[in-house]
């Protein structure tokens, strides 16, 4: 097969650079494009410096006539841009999109939590929220694709096989998770300039955060039942990295070896899905540089109650990672294909 033309759109953002440095090691595919806009002009090593010595285009403004060319079109950009690329595609266009612009499927919702307009209403039924060991061949079926975020990729990998299979409750779940401060992106470093934000740690969104969102409908739609649970993120003085610590309770008799087994059946094909001897005690530093996600499964002192512990790189597993392995499945690819 004839490798595909990629366009990567916002190439200069923390996940854009993370998106490249995956792609220029990937043997399917040619970088053709790197779109941005403050940066046009300038060579993508300037934000990377392990870049310097690869082969890659100059950073260009994006322009529908681009499309054209490419096969793949991959959007890192601010919520509400991919909107506009989708209405441009041509029939051998794919979208892959990272920002938050195809997760959610009614209009209302995405403008209730994200305060923008949806412009690709006649888009939304023709795109997947694409978690790719929940959705698997179900994404081949779409050109639209929509990337997770970061911290739903964290919860709802451990939490819908439980709750599918009815082990733990779907009532009174508690999700905290604690994230590198890359997934505020660049712009971080301004908003948070007065508030010490390498030496403390931040809470923040609670009951509004966005992701609220992308969570209660994924729960609701793969399991099937209405499912109740309190979200709370915190910002962490670290780059990247996601730790999300689940509190649940198992339905009637179920033990902690019932979780472990659920869970083991359930990713037993999945390559990027590791599930730890029970009580392991795990962080960050685990998964950096990885598209894996680490699950533990702690017991508590409360009977019938028990601990999950998941890890994920929010910029690869919860970002570019993920979108390239929603495309190896698109393509029929090894699906860990550049990202070993």
């Amino acid at each position: 097969m004839q490798k595909l033309n990629i366009l990567v759109a916002g190439s200069t953002g923390y996940i854009g650079v993370e998106l490249i440095k995956l792609l220029v090691n990937h043997k399917k595919v040619k970088i053709k494009y790197l779109c941005g806009n403050s940066s046009v002009g300038k060579n993508i090593s300037l934000y990377d410096k392990s870049l310097k010595n690869k082969k890659l285009p100059k950073i260009i403004k994006f322009n529908q006539k681009l499309l054209k060319d490419v096969d793949v079109v991959f959007t890192a950009l601010p919520n509400g841009e991919a909107h506009k690329i989708s209405n441009m595609l041509h029939k051998h266009n794919t979208l892959i999109d990272l920002s938050a612009d195809f997760r959610l499927k009614k209009a209302s919702t995405y403008f209730k939590y994200y305060k923008i307009k949806h412009s690709s209403i006649k888009n939304i039924n023709k795109s997947i929220y694409a978690l790719p060991e929940i959705k698997n061949k179900r994404i081949k079926k779409f050109k639209i694709i929509g990337c997770p975020g970061c911290y739903p990729t964290s919860a709802l990998i451990p939490l819908i096989p439980l709750i599918k299979n009815k082990i733990i409750s779907k009532k009174n779940i508690i999700i905290d998770s604690k994230s590198g401060y890359s997934g505020a992106g660049r712009g971080v470093h301004k908003m948070y300039k007065n508030k010490n934000l390498y030496e403390s740690l931040s809470a923040y969104g609670i009951k509004s955060h966005r992701h609220n969102s992308e969570i209660q409908q994924e729960l609701n739609s793969e399991t099937g039942k209405k499912v109740e649970f309190t979200f709370t993120p915190h910002l962490s003085p670290m780059f990247r990295g996601i730790l999300t610590t689940i509190y649940c309770s198992t339905e009637k008799k179920h033990s902690i070896n019932s979780i472990m087994s659920t869970l083991k059946k359930f990713y037993k094909n999945e390559t990027f899905v590791k599930i730890l001897k029970k009580n392991s005690l795990i962080s960050t530093n685990d998964v950096i540089n990885t598209n894996n996600c680490l699950l533990s499964i702690c017991e508590s002192k409360q009977k019938n109650q028990f601990i999950i512990l998941s890890a994920i790189d929010n910029l690869i597993k919860g970002g570019s990672g993920q979108a390239i392995q929603n495309m190896n499945i698109l393509f029929n690819f090894r699906e860990n294909m550049g990202l070993k």
